[in-house]
């Protein structure tokens, strides 16, 4: 009983905060757009699909087996 209390108090405090606030919308809204560019566009450009030219699951264990284990002097 006592957690579940304590968990609600600690969801309204949470809501009574984000519900006053005027500058920490715009900054969350800030922090949103930065994190959707961090994970959504960069990754498509620096983080190409390497896996997503085999076709079977065999080629693809293959190849990242292969990789890990390739000694170059």
């Amino acid at each position: 009983m006592y957690q579940q209390n304590f968990i609600y108090r600690v969801y309204r405090f949470y809501v009574d905060g984000f519900r006053s606030m005027t500058l920490g919308r715009t900054l969350w809204g800030l922090i949103l757009i930065k994190l959707f560019i961090m994970f959504a566009i960069l990754k498509l450009f620096f983080f190409p699909d390497l896996l997503g030219r085999f076709a079977s699951e065999e080629e693809k264990a293959d190849h990242v087996i292969e990789q890990l284990t390739d000694i170059r002097p």
